[in-house]
């Protein structure tokens, strides 16, 4: 067998044993039905020698722009020259994409390996939870498990938390956050969370510790005053954008956009950011403000080259994503009124064509309703579909929504996503000024980046 042969083999193997695992976890109760409880994975990680305290932690809730604040997070602390570790929650295409190792995927090796090391521990806390007569460890509480089991093995010297759901009973809230980040708060999740946003600022107030700093975006009032409240009774300092930091201004440039930004200590102007929208820009904001209080306390400025990197080379994949040329073919990750008003926006401000063709797929458990009275007045047509989540709203059923808000000889109902997005491409292939906006859910998206990749759209 030849030196490249055995590679070939040797990641074959891994790559197996990496499925398997994961096919282990997708056994567990899944993320659509999340347990409100802590001490299951607290016994996990305490068993495992506390992993969850291996290293410093940023933690990140919100309802919109989570994943791509902690990715700007990870990418300006990985430019100061510190060994990062990353969860992120859900994946698009693979589930080694949510544990990220000094800026890259975990490997399948290393994926496998650690399950198998953890899988021992978590089962004996199955047994402890089953004489109990409660479920078993679910999914996220696992992967969280695992994803600490990772970091302390790599080894890292920070790790940037996501929040999979809420904030107080989430499982990721076993560590304590030196800083508690915040993006914009608002409805969604509404039968886990609460059915206003005061409910759910509440919940996601959780991850605030004693004595950390909290780092929040602009937010409605009622949810500033509960996390204000919740920063005081933890003697938590509070810093709020446009107060203590803020995007000063951003412009539109190739590729993306250049932006200004007043952190706590220092001024950074011109930074290039190659992700678009104006949210994009406000996230970025808020992830300089966190990583300036993480490593400064907000009182040392980061070196300006730090900044260009960190933002210069942060990625965001499934946000305004381009996967395919002639025809131009974006994907965003949009799922609640709040993300798709702000995609809305930015196709129309960054993006210089005429017409649209939607691709739409939506949730059973999001607002559909809203989302589609976001997206509806940017679409010369709307091609409706489903995505292979079994959560997806059917196909004709949510035509049937979308018939309300656009004129019905626009909307085209294709329950394969191929199809969808085949038809919507060839719609666009007509025209020069013609492009395709895939979103509605993050499955979806992980369907066409999926395609895409297969049919090589993108050249």
């Amino acid at each position: 067998m030849t030196e490249d042969a055995e590679a070939d083999y040797e990641a074959a193997e891994f790559r197996a044993a990496a499925d398997a695992a994961y096919r282990e976890l997708l056994d567990r109760i899944g993320e659509a039905a999340p347990q409100p409880r802590l001490e299951p994975t607290r016994r996990a990680v305490e068993l495992l020698g506390d992993v969850h305290r291996a290293a410093p932690v940023i933690h990140i809730t919100g309802t919109n722009g989570k994943t791509s604040t902690s990715r700007m997070i990870e990418s300006l602390l990985r430019a100061t020259g510190l060994r990062t570790g990353l969860l992120t929650s859900p994946h698009l295409t693979r589930v080694t994409e949510r544990i990220v190792i000094d800026g890259e995927p975990i490997s399948d090796e290393a994926f496998a390996r650690n399950w198998d090391d953890i899988r021992p521990y978590l089962l004996m806390v199955d047994a402890e939870l089953a004489a109990n007569g409660e479920e078993a460890l679910t999914f996220f509480e696992a992967l969280t498990v695992l994803a600490f089991a990772c970091f302390a093995d790599a080894p890292v010297d920070a790790v940037v938390l996501e929040v999979g759901m809420g904030g107080e009973w989430d499982s990721t809230n076993v560590a304590d956050g030196q800083v508690a980040v915040f993006t914009p708060i608002a409805l969604d999740h509404t039968s886990r969370l609460g059915n206003t946003v005061t409910e759910i600022a509440r919940t996601k107030a959780g991850i605030i510790k004693p004595a950390a700093t909290v780092v929040t975006a602009i937010q409605p009032i009622e949810a500033l005053d509960e996390l204000r409240s919740a920063a005081q009774l933890d003697e938590a300092a509070l810093t709020i954008e446009r107060v203590d930091f803020a995007l000063e201004s951003t412009t539109v440039a190739v590729g993306g956009q250049l932006v200004d930004i007043r952190g706590r200590a220092g001024r950074y102007s011109g930074v290039f950011l190659p992700l678009y929208g104006d949210h994009q820009a406000q996230n970025a904001a808020v992830a300089v403000a966190a990583v300036e209080s993480f490593l400064g306390d907000g009182r040392l400025a980061l070196d300006p080259d730090v900044v260009a990197e960190g933002l210069g080379t942060a990625t965001s994949p499934g946000r305004l994503q381009l996967v395919g040329v002639e025809p131009t073919v974006l994907v965003d990750a949009a799922h609640n009124p709040h993300g798709a008003a702000a995609l809305a926006a930015a196709l129309g401000e960054y993006f210089d064509f005429d017409e649209w063709a939607l691709v739409i797929g939506v949730l059973a458990d999001k607002d559909a309703h809203g989302i589609v009275s976001e997206l509806a007045a940017i679409a010369a047509r709307v091609d409706v579909t489903q995505s292979s989540s079994e959560r997806a709203v059917p196909a004709e059923e949510l035509a049937e929504l979308v018939r309300a808000e656009v004129e019905p000889g626009l909307v085209a109902v294709h329950p394969d996503v191929a199809d969808a997005v085949e038809a919507a491409r060839v719609w666009a292939s007509e025209s020069p000024r013609r492009a395709v906006i895939v979103t509605g859910s993050i499955t979806l998206v992980g369907d066409v980046i999926a395609l895409a990749e297969a049919g090589g759209w993108k050249r």
